[in-house]
C-alpha cells in the first residue's frame, strides 16, 4: 500500500509540479526577462536544455560571460577539452575508421574462418562450444585481436565519458540527437561493427552544419546501408524468374523518418521510385576486407563510384526514368541519388519535420506551432543550416516561456550523467553506470526500430521505471555499484553536515538551484528518517530472469555515508531533479 502511494505521489509531481523559477532581475539579449525569468533562472534553463547537467559553478560562469556568449561558444564547438581527451585515451580505438576496427575487432564469422585457415581449430570442431572458446581466446591473444563485445564496451565508455566531462556539451547533446534521428541498432549483427564509426565519422562532424551534408553522410555509411538493407538493393530484372532485388526499406525510412515525416505528402509510389533511384548504393566490402585487386577491377568501370567505405555499383542501378513527388530523375547513375537527397533536404515538409523534432528535444513535448513555423522558415532560408535553426529557437520568446521550464523528463542516460555532473563525480567505471541506464529503460544503441527512442515523457515514466530511478539515486554514491566516485567532503565545501536537514539544504541548493528550497524540504524531509529506504525500494522492484535488481547485501556493505547517500538519493529521485 505504501509503495503504491509513494509511486502515485511521484507520478503526480513529475507530471504536474512545475519548477518555480527565481524572480526576474535583469534584462538580456535573449528574451528571458520578458518571460519573467532572472538571469540566473535563464542560465539554468539554458544549461538544462543544451548540456547533460550542471553544477553551481557552471551557473555562475554562464552569467559572468553572458548567456549569449556562452551559447555562441557552444555553437563553435571549439572549447578547449583537455580533460575529456585525457579520459578518452584508454578508449582511443572507438574513434577508428571501419577498416581499422574490422581489422582489430573482427566479426565472429571472420574469426572462425581465420582460425581454420591458420590451423588453430579444425573445421569439424568449430561447433564444439568448449573447444571453440578455448581456441578462440588463444587465437585472439596470439594475434593481438579483441572481440566485438570489447569494442562495444569501449564505444559505450567513450559515450559516457564525453557526456560527463566534455566542455563542448552542446556537441554531445546534438550528436545524441542526430544518432537517434538517424537510428541504427546493435541488434542487427550486420550493422553492429560499423556503428562506432557511424557516430564518430558520419554524424559527429555534421551535427551543426548543413542538414543535407548530414543526410548524405548517413545515407552512404555502411551502418545505415546494412541496417535498412539498401546494401543489396538492385534494379528489377524483368527477364529473370528470381524475386526482385529492389529493397524499399531505406527509401521508406528516408522519406518517413529522416526527411519529410509520416505526414509529408508522399505516396507508396514515391517510396518505390526513391528505392529505384538508390539501387546500386552499397558498401565497399573490398576495401573493408582488404582486397585491393577486386577494388582495382571495380575502379576500371568509370560509372562506378568508390569513396572510402561507400560503393556505387553501376551494374546494379536501375537506369529507367523515375519520379518522386513530381520531380523527374533521368538516367544519371550515382548523381540521381545525390539529387534525390538534396531535393528531400530542401523540401518545406522536411524543414517543418526537423524543426518540430528539434523543438520537442529542446523546448517541450508539445512546442507551439508558431515556434515550429519560425524554425522551419530559418531552415529553408539558410538551406538547412542546423546552427541557424537553433539560434532562431533560442531567440524566440517561446523557448523562455515559464511553462517550458523543467517541462522535459530526463531520459535514463540524462539522469545518470546529470547526477555525475551535478556532484562533480569521477566516472571510474562507465560500464557499471551503463548497466544502470539500461536497467532504467534505455539501452544505448540497442533501440531496434529505425524511429529511435521516442522523445516524450510517457516513454520514460511509469511505476517500474520510477522505482528503478529511485533505486539508482539511493545507490549513486556507492562507487562499486554505479562506477562513480564522489568526493562528498568537497561537495559539501569541506564541511561535515550538522544533520540530514542541513545536508538536504546544501545538496538541494547545489543540485536543483532553481527549485523553491522550502518546497523541496517539505517534500523530502519526511523521507530523511525512513529506515532502510533503499532496501524497501529495491524489494519493490520485480526481479527478472537476469536479476536486474541491485543486490541489497552488496548495497549495504558498500555504504560509507548512509545519511548522505539517502539525502543525495532522494534528491536524484525527486521530481525536480528528474526533469530538465
Amino acid at each position: 500500500m505504501k509503495k503504491c502511494i509513494f509511486i502515485k505521489l511521484f507520478l503526480v509531481l513529475l507530471t504536474f509540479a512545475p519548477l518555480i523559477p527565481i524572480a526576474a532581475q535583469q534584462q538580456s539579449k535573449f528574451p528571458y526577462a520578458e518571460a519573467g525569468l532572472s538571469k540566473e533562472a535563464a542560465a539554468i534553463h539554458l544549461l538544462s536544455r543544451f548540456t547533460y547537467g550542471y553544477k553551481l559553478e557552471d551557473v555562475a560562469y554562464i552569467q559572468q560571460v553572458g548567456l549569449e556568449n556562452w551559447f555562441k561558444e557552444q555553437l563553435s564547438m571549439k572549447v578547449e577539452d583537455k580533460e575529456v581527451h585525457k579520459h578518452l585515451q584508454p578508449y582511443a580505438d572507438a574513434m577508428l575508421d571501419n577498416r581499422s576496427l574490422l581489422a582489430r575487432y573482427p566479426r565472429t564469422q571472420s574469426v572462425k574462418q581465420m582460425m581454420i585457415r591458420d590451423g588453430y581449430i579444425k573445421k569439424d570442431s568449430i561447433n564444439n562450444t568448449t573447444t571453440y572458446r578455448i581456441k578462440l581466446n588463444e587465437y585472439l591473444e596470439d594475434k593481438g585481436l579483441k572481440s566485438p563485445q570489447y569494442l562495444y564496451n569501449m564505444f559505450i565508455a567513450s559515450k559516457f565519458i564525453r557526456a560527463s566531462y566534455s566542455k563542448n556539451q552542446l556537441a554531445e547533446v546534438m550528436t545524441d540527437f542526430w544518432f537517434n534521428h538517424f537510428n541504427v541498432s546493435f541488434t542487427k549483427g550486420q550493422s553492429a561493427p560499423y556503428i562506432p564509426s557511424y557516430e564518430n565519422h558520419s554524424i559527429r562532424p555534421y551535427i551543426l552544419g548543413k542538414f543535407s551534408d548530414l543526410l548524405l553522410a548517413t545515407a552512404k555509411s555502411p551502418a545505415m546501408l546494412t541496417y535498412l538493407d539498401n546494401v543489396a538493393s538492385t534494379a528489377e530484372n524483368t527477364n529473370s524468374k528470381r524475386k526482385s532485388g529492389l529493397n524499399e526499406n531505406y527509401a521508406r525510412e528516408l522519406l518517413e523518418l529522416h526527411t519529410l515525416g509520416v505526414d509529408g505528402g508522399y505516396t507508396q509510389r514515391d517510396v518505390r521510385e526513391a528505392a529505384r533511384i538508390l539501387t546500386g548504393w552499397t558498401i565497399n566490402s573490398r576495401r573493408l576486407d582488404g582486397n585491393p585487386d577486386a577494388l582495382n577491377r571495380l575502379a576500371k568501370n568509370r560509372s562506378n563510384v568508390i569513396e572510402d567505405d561507400f560503393l556505387f555499383l553501376s551494374a546494379r542501378h536501375d537506369k529507367g526514368e523515375k519520379a518522386v513527388m513530381g520531380k523527374i530523375f533521368s538516367n544519371k547513375g550515382y548523381t540521381e541519388g545525390l539529387e534525390l537527397l538534396e531535393f528531400l533536404a530542401a523540401r518545406p515538409e522536411t524543414a517543418k519535420f526537423i524543426a518540430r523534432k528539434l523543438a520537442i528535444r529542446f523546448v517541450s513535448d508539445t512546442p507551439s506551432e508558431a515556434l515550429i513555423t519560425e524554425m522551419a522558415s530559418t531552415f529553408l532560408s539558410s538551406k538547412g543550416d542546423i546552427k541557424q535553426v537553433l539560434v532562431t529557437m533560442v531567440n524566440s520568446p517561446s523557448f523562455w516561456e515559464k511553462n517550458n521550464i523543467g517541462s522535459k523528463i530526463k531520459t535514463p542516460f540524462e539522469l545518470a550523467i546529470s547526477s555525475v555532473r551535478a556532484l562533480d563525480g569521477n566516472l571510474e567505471n562507465p560500464e557499471k553506470l551503463n548497466k544502470w541506464v539500461t536497467r532504467m529503460g534505455e539501452k544505448k544503441y540497442y533501440y531496434i526500430a529505425p524511429t529511435g527512442f521516442p522523445d516524450r515523457a510517457s516513454q520514460w515514466i511509469n511505476s517500474g521505471s520510477l522505482l528503478n530511478r529511485m533505486n539508482f539515486g539511493l545507490s549513486f554514491l556507492k562507487t562499486n555499484v554505479t562506477g562513480v566516485r564522489v568526493d562528498l567532503v568537497h561537495a559539501l565545501h569541506d564541511r561535515e553536515p550538522e544533520s540530514a536537514a542541513h545536508a538536504l539544504d546544501v545538496f538541494g541548493k547545489n543540485m536543483v538551484p532553481n527549485m523553491d528550497q522550502e518546497l523541496l524540504k517539505r517534500r523530502l524531509s519526511p523521507l530523511l528518517t525512513t529506515q532502510n529506504l533503499q532496501q524497501k525500494v529495491s524489494r519493490s522492484i520485480p526481479s527478472s530472469a537476469d536479476d536486474q535488481r541491485m543486490s541489497i547485501e552488496e548495497a549495504e556493505k558498500n555504504t560509507t555515508h548512509p545519511m548522505l547517500e539517502q539525502v543525495v538519493g532522494l534528491i536524484i529521485g525527486s521530481p525536480e531533479f528528474q526533469r530538465r
